[in-house]
């Protein structure tokens, strides 16, 4: 019997001659290639998010997410003077679904609407077009702006959310060995790719973590994370307002992290290169351990909604809601809340003016 080709998919097969041609990838390149390239990455090729997409995020489950940061952001304002004019921008807006509940929920807020200018941070054209859709109902175009990166974000004072951003962005992964750390790469064996180890480059994070970790372990380094949260800081410390950073991960790195999702269900990393979402877990200490400006306590995605007081939210949408527009409301509150569900792998942490006090619902 004659073996059949392998199916191989476009971007596969560049990724492939690229590392027969200059040698193995970095997992941050890798992750880089699969998201972002100009014609066969997956967030510039496609709609991954909703019922319909490969996963579907908070703000997609039910308004009242939106409508609690909404209001906490507006909170933080008021108790800030009410500073006008300022920045209200979103990392990473998706469908714009956020930002859209966002303005609906802050509507009723005097004087917040007239000093907002929405600043969007959107690398994909496609999705760009999704999220000016998204808001045309709530928020005049004119009044939105788009930017390939957060550094273009204007001097003034600045609130912002990033639900789901930084999971996205490329890390590289190194492995312990005996003798210190050894890189993780994408290699090449049998005309597959695959995950191999070359010595590391000296760096002081991993010197770092050698007191907490043994031969095995895997630390993960997202070098452009804290980049991005500096210049949103800086912002912050300059001019004022918050951040509200909410994703998957822990305070501190360890295992290997790296996941696959594609069509609801999660697949491997290395398989339909630019067909499925790549993430990894937040390092949540490196994110905010060099910030020019306060944040606050790293806080579960539960408890901080609840101190929000979405319950209450849920119950006055409840009391109109009959049959299974119930129970899906039911099950909505209960998928962003309850620890078993979104609640406790999902984390918030903001991002504060130094001589402020922490947005509703975190600590110092």
């Amino acid at each position: 019997m004659i073996d059949q080709p392998r199916d191989m998919n476009a971007l596969e097969r560049i990724l492939l001659d690229r590392i027969r041609t200059e040698g193995p990838l970095t997992v941050a390149d890798y992750m880089a290639h699969c998201l972002l390239h100009p014609t066969h990455g997956y967030y510039t090729t496609r709609d991954p998010f909703g019922a319909a997409g490969d996963f579907i995020t908070a703000p997609e489950i039910s308004q009242m997410f939106g409508e609690m940061l909404g209001l906490c952001l507006a909170q933080v304002w008021l108790d800030q003077g009410q500073p006008a004019p300022f920045t209200l921008a979103e990392l990473g807006p998706g469908r714009g679904t956020l930002m859209a509940d966002i303005l609906r929920v802050t509507a009723k807020v005097p004087g917040f609407h007239a000093a907002a200018h929405v600043h969007l941070v959107e690398a994909s054209a496609r999705l760009r077009a999704v999220q000016a859709a998204t808001l045309a109902s709530v928020w005049p175009a004119a009044r939105i702006t788009w930017h390939d990166s957060p550094d273009d974000l204007p001097q003034r004072p600045l609130y912002l959310v990033a639900n789901e951003f930084f999971d996205a962005l490329p890390i590289r992964q190194f492995q312990r060995t005996e003798d210190g750390f050894a890189e993780m790469v994408v290699g090449s064996a049998a005309g597959k790719l695959t995950i191999g180890l070359v010595p590391a480059p000296a760096n002081p994070a991993l010197d770092a973590r050698l007191a907490d970790t043994r031969p095995g372990d895997v630390v993960e380094i997202c070098a452009t994370a804290p980049l991005i949260a500096g210049q949103i800081g800086h912002r912050i410390a300059d001019h004022g307002g918050a951040a509200l950073i909410l994703d998957y991960g822990d305070w501190r790195s360890l295992g290997d992290t790296l996941q696959a999702m594609g069509r609801q269900a999660y697949a491997s990393p290395l398989d339909r290169p630019g067909e499925v979402d790549l993430t990894a877990h937040v390092d949540f200490e490196a994110l905010v351990s060099s910030l020019p400006c306060a944040h606050s306590r790293l806080t579960t995605q539960g408890v901080f909604l609840e101190r929000l007081g979405i319950t209450a939210r849920a119950q006055t949408l409840a009391a109109h809601l009959t049959g299974s527009r119930l129970e899906d409301h039911i099950a909505a509150h209960r998928r962003l809340t309850h620890p078993q569900e979104m609640g406790t792998l999902f984390k918030v942490v903001a991002l504060y003016p130094q001589n402020a006090a922490p947005p509703p619902g975190l600590e110092a």
